[in-house]
């Protein structure tokens, strides 16, 4: 049985610096607690390497266990007991980077400033860049003395423009570490510092011809290239992360606040448990609660991606964000702020979107040690060409070209990005994914259990057959609901409120149930037992009626629960009870049929019921009457026969095999332990939507494979063919460029995913 993380616990709050930069001590309640998770935002990562040297910084630390996400720009870092926060950052900015405690709601302010600087420096270094590439390449420019015209329009763009490398590579370099910062700072400054020496002393440096062979085109190229790449890069992972940051912005501002007879507009913020709001048509709902007075239609197809609004009344419960179309509500308050389904929404896709799969770790640890490699790759063809007796201004260029062409910035990019942009996909279509780990199980599942009750059906039953042996059938219902007033068991609740629509249900002297049969009740002075119709049988005179007997049968065979009624010893009817079929149950076993999975009906009622349901949907495999450890059995034995086990379950009882499953699937609408053992939740309890879970994995893990693929065959690909001297520095800028960019462009295409 899979192990899962504590529950999220409060953030602390972001420890204070003095002028100088120094964090200064925390209080008391920023440290954080015995196996609390807190999240970072980290500043300065451009690559894969980076991930790898910031978790290994923080891993450093007794007890903590870090997980760091390029695309996200985050760290996830479980703390044991008495840890400050401050020392995280320490250990993070001793790595080279920054890092501060990232808040409840982040509206991502880091890519939209990063992508503004990037454009800047962009566009400023153009005009001088091609000035230089002009004169390198159009023969008739090169008047006497371009090359110092060259230097004095390179030196901005390799100083002021590329200053992000630079920078990044000292901060690398200082702290015993290389990465894509690196790469670049040392290709760009080698060809710009030859070049200077080049045209400054031509005639001392070996295999010039008059100063000729100047790179300056290179130096300024390469960083236009890479500065052009990123900000693509930045502005395409600030999209990735829009439906999200529409998300949390889905929240109304304010709220009418209804205090006796007045009323007055608050902020959302100052809103208690308990209080009573006013939610006029077209507005959306303030915050988590219960509507006491009114009736309308409730649009929450921004958390659960259902389109059609759901009818709500008295007593009916009502998430905030969602949109009131018609009809005034008075809802009370029972859920503000994190405690939300729109916060909980949230907080589940960020820590999926934090989170990582097995993939991506083996990509990380890969890069760990591959700017080391292409460091070496790079000396090693300086001096090969060299050996070989080529002039130091070839050897220069093979030995850039390497260092260029071999950023590991799409290795680290492949995963992440697609799966920040799967999973916020899934939560606009109200399939909210636990993390990585648990769309690669999603591939591999080609067996699904699936309950019945809650999953398969609606889970309310209703009377659809009234049978009476002697009277009338609203007389029957009415002694019947007596009855079972006092119970809260699901079919006493149907039959009181058929008897409420019906006609009136009257109140009973005494009450006795006996658990599992049925009801004894006194009413108007006659007993009267509600119950199996074994258990009435037994104590009837004469037994049952051959005309209850048959309606028995017969409600039984279609599915339903057959309730027996006797009066003073003598049965006086059967009612029949059913749990009506979900819309698009039928659909949703017809899809997974089509993706591969075979279907299994797994079910605590009873054969015949299971039979009904199973027959409508179209399940071959009927597994019924099955207690919760027989769930747990059943999971157990497929997985044994070799399959991948997802179990799709909303109640308590379906916890155990959900948290046993490979795969646990939780219909919206069920139990917090239900949702709390599984691993993917169905916001909206359309069967649909387990389908389409499966479909978003499969297409998200698609994705992944393929910008992988890319990632891994440019590099095995374009490092050798810039060692043997193929590979302009220039060129190999751009196609490293445009390996980041692809793969954040490919994987955006996940947001068309219907």
């Amino acid at each position: 049985m899979r192990t899962r993380s504590a529950p999220r616990s409060k953030r602390p709050a972001t420890p204070s610096r003095d002028p100088d930069g120094a964090v200064s001590p925390a209080p008391p309640s920023q440290r954080p607690s015995a196996g609390q998770d807190v999240d970072l935002d980290i500043g300065g990562m451009t690559c894969a390497s980076c991930v790898a040297r910031v978790e290994k910084s923080l891993n450093r630390i007794p007890g903590v266990a870090a997980s760091v996400n390029l695309a996200t720009e985050r760290a996830r870092i479980r703390t044991p007991d008495g840890i400050p926060v401050e020392d995280l950052i320490k250990a993070v900015e001793g790595a080279g980077y920054t890092a501060k405690v990232r808040p409840e709601v982040r509206h991502d302010h880091m890519h939209m400033d990063s992508a503004a600087s990037l454009r800047r420096r962009f566009l400023v270094s153009l005009p001088f860049a091609v000035v230089v590439f002009a004169l390198a390449m159009v023969m008739p420019l090169q008047f006497p003395g371009w090359q110092w015209v060259s230097l004095v329009a390179a030196l901005p763009v390799v100083t002021w423009a590329a200053w992000p490398f630079h920078r990044g590579a000292w901060n690398e370099v200082r702290h015993g570490g290389a990465g894509m910062d690196t790469l670049v700072s040392l290709g760009v400054s080698v060809a710009f510092v030859w070049s200077v020496v080049a045209t400054a002393v031509p005639e001392r440096t070996a295999g010039t011809k008059g100063g000729a062979d100047v790179y300056f085109e290179v130096a300024t190229t390469v960083t236009l290239l890479i500065l052009l790449g990123r900000w693509i890069e930045a502005r395409a992972r600030r999209s990735a992360g829009t439906a999200l940051r529409a998300l949390l912005e889905l929240g109304a501002p304010d709220a009418a606040l209804v205090e006796g007879e007045a009323e007055r507009r608050v902020p959302v913020s100052a809103l208690r448990p308990g209080d009573i709001v006013r939610v006029r048509p077209g507005e959306r709902i303030p915050a988590d609660g219960v509507v006491r007075e009114g009736a309308s239609s409730v649009d929450a197809s921004m958390l659960t991606g259902e389109s059609v609004p759901v009818d709500v009344g008295p007593g009916a419960e009502v998430a905030g964000a969602t949109v009131n179309a018609n009809g005034s509500l008075l809802v009370e308050v029972a859920k503000v702020g994190a405690d939300t389904e729109l916060a909980r929404i949230a907080r589940l896709v960020e820590d999926a979107q934090t989170g990582k799969s097995s993939t991506q770790r083996l990509a990380d640890r890969i890069s760990s040690v591959f700017v080391p490699i292409v460091i070496a790759i790079a000396v090693l063809a300086f001096v090969g060409w060299l050996v070989l007796g080529h002039d130091l201004a070839r050897a220069i260029e093979i030995g850039v070209a390497a260092l260029i062409i071999a950023c590991p910035c799409a290795l680290g990019l492949a995963t992440p990005v697609a799966i920040l942009v799967g999973t916020t996909r899934g939560s606009q279509l109200g399939i909210l994914v636990g993390g990585p780990e648990a769309l690669e199980r999603t591939r591999r599942i080609d067996t699904v259990l699936l309950d019945k009750t809650g999953t398969l059906t609606q889970g309310r039953m209703r009377v659809t057959r009234i049978v009476p042996a002697t009277g009338d059938e609203t007389a029957l219902v009415e002694l019947a609901a007596a009855a079972e007033r006092g119970s809260e068991h699901p079919i006493a609740r149907a039959i009181v409120e058929h008897a409420a629509k019906v006609g009136r249900v009257p109140v009973a002297e005494a009450f006795v149930a006996d658990a599992g049969f049925g009801v004894t009740a006194t009413i108007y002075g006659r007993e009267v037992r509600v119950g199996r119709a074994a258990w009435i049988a037994d104590a009837a005179t004469g037994g049952l009626p051959a005309s209850v007997s048959a309606a028995v049968s017969e409600i039984e065979r279609a599915g339903g629960t057959a309730v027996v009624v006797a009066a003073a010893g003598s049965v006086i009817g059967v009612i029949g009870i059913s749990d009506e079929l979900k819309d698009g149950a039928a659909e949703s076993v017809a899809a997974l049929e089509a993706l591969g999975i075979r279907p299994v009906l797994l079910t605590g009622d009873n054969a015949g019921a299971a039979a009904a349901v199973a027959a409508a949907v179209g399940i071959e495999d009927v597994r019924a009457g099955v207690d919760p450890s027989g769930k747990v059995e059943a999971v157990a034995s497929l997985r044994d026969d070799g399959h991948a086990v997802a179990m799709v379950g909303d109640g308590v009882n379906d916890a155990a095999a959900l948290a046993e499953a490979d795969l646990g699937i939780a219909m919206g609408g069920g139990t917090d332990a239900a949702a709390a053992a599984s691993d993917i939740t169905l916001v909206g309890g359309d069967p649909r939507r387990i389908a389409d879970a499966v479909r978003l994995s499969r297409r998200t893990l698609g994705i992944i494979k393929g910008n992988l693929f890319w990632a891994f065959i440019y590099n095995v690909i374009a490092i050798p063919v810039a060692v043997v001297g193929l590979l302009n520095p220039m060129i190999g800028a751009a196609t490293m460029a445009f390996s980041s960019v692809f793969v954040v462009l490919n994987s955006l295409r996940l947001r068309s995913f219907k």
